[in-house]
């Protein structure tokens, strides 16, 4: 598709995961998002002035338009209206996409694309059928108009293992292997952020009279919110642990499923005019949403990342990383599996099973997960998240 810009991100950076009714139990949205907006913008060395949008995915927020609310809370500027959109567990995915359009439209030049989620102060639901009736509570509301065919997603879950034979073993297996990832990853930290640091300095000195204007970026992925650095998730989870899980639905129990958590995420979305200033500018190459099989939603990202990838002309096996949304282990198994992706690149410092997953902010985490890996791996990465409804999302990043 020809457009008349590219978009870079130069800047990516989320909160910590944490559980519901933990470390950001008190915190509203505008509170999680606010310290994550100044920090991608200080990163860059760009102002609150400079910005001319601000996109929010976000899912179980009381309505209104939680991105104006944020916006102001952030300190941008009167002028910067504002969007909020909801297309559950794609919303973090889908505002960059909707950054993208604006600033390959012309409409802007940065954009602050991301989501913000917090299951711990999510507001009480009350619906009834007919206009006299008792309002009553509801957990979600319908993502189907036919109320036989609108699983629950762990019963949606478990209809796809069961259709494709992934057997609670090995869907357990990968949920071991997920928080594996995620410690080993939080252990090599310090390393990698020096080795970064390293290389990035080594870089400026070789180029420093031919690039004098380029801007150092920072390493953090995850900024300090209410003193906490680190997802609270991550443990030594064993098998047996697993076995002994509460079962949901058959295959299904707690272990292999992420827990509900809160969190904010964002991407500093630019066009080329200014990301041409930075070193490690990474171009978003493509993305596509695709709706499928409502009745097993966790199949919907093969749809979007076998579109995504023919339409880029980019054979999988070129794909260098991968993050792909781990809202249960049976999905992402079946995700790999089905869209041929190499396991050994995909969420090589865990998923969301090792983490947790704030819906409408958990798409703009495997963005950013994936711009830091795409920092020390160069190459082409690949994000794929799926949601209630039947619909997937899939990003296509290049450094």
């Amino acid at each position: 598709m020809a457009t008349h810009k590219t978009a870079f991100l130069i800047s990516a950076k989320r909160t910590a995961v944490a559980t519901r009714n933990s470390h950001f139990a008190d915190l509203g949205l505008d509170r999680l998002a606010t310290p994550v907006i100044k920090s991608v913008l200080a990163e860059a060395n760009l102002g609150a002035k400079d910005v001319d949008e601000l996109i929010v995915g976000n899912a179980l927020g009381a309505g209104g338009n939680p991105a104006r609310l944020i916006a102001l809370a952030a300190g941008l500027p009167e002028c910067v209206a504002g969007l909020s959109i909801d297309r559950q567990c794609c919303s973090g995915a889908d505002a960059l996409l909707l950054a993208k359009a604006m600033i390959e439209s012309g409409q802007a030049n940065v954009v602050i694309a991301g989501g913000a989620e917090s299951f711990s102060l999510r507001p009480q639901r009350l619906a009834r059928a007919h206009s006299k009736a008792q309002y009553i509570a509801y957990e979600r509301p319908p993502f189907t108009p036919w109320p036989e065919h609108d699983p629950d997603m762990a019963e949606a879950a478990s209809d796809l293992a069961e259709q494709l034979n992934i057997n609670q073993l090995k869907q357990n297996q990968f949920a071991v292997e997920s928080h594996q990832k995620a410690l080993k990853a939080r252990q090599q930290r310090p390393m990698i952020d020096m080795e970064m640091a390293r290389q990035k300095e080594a870089h400026e000195n070789q180029n420093h009279e031919q690039h004098e204007s380029k801007q150092k970026q920072g390493i953090q992925e995850i900024v300090s919110v209410a003193g906490i650095t680190e997802d609270n998730f991550s443990r030594q989870l064993s098998l047996k642990v697993c076995e002994r899980a509460r079962v949901l639905h058959r295959t299904i129990n707690t272990a292999n499923t992420a827990v509900e958590a809160d969190a904010a995420a964002f991407c500093l979305v630019v066009s080329e005019r200014i990301a041409q200033r930075f070193q490690h500018a990474i171009r978003l190459v493509d993305g596509m949403t695709r709706g499928s099989d409502p009745t097993l939603p966790g199949l919907a990202p093969v749809a979007a990342i076998k579109q995504l990838l023919t339409a880029e002309n980019i054979p999988v096996h070129k794909i260098k990383c991968a993050e792909i949304m781990e809202a249960f282990a049976a999905q992402t198994i079946a995700c790999i599996e089905q869209s041929n992706i190499d396991a050994t690149i995909t969420n090589v410092g865990g998923g969301a099973l090792a983490r947790g997953h704030p819906i409408g902010a958990s798409g703009a985490i495997l963005a950013v997960r994936l711009f830091h890996e795409l920092q020390l791996k160069p190459g082409l990465g690949l994000a794929a998240i799926a949601a209630a409804g039947g619909i997937g999302t899939a990003l296509l990043l290049e450094s």
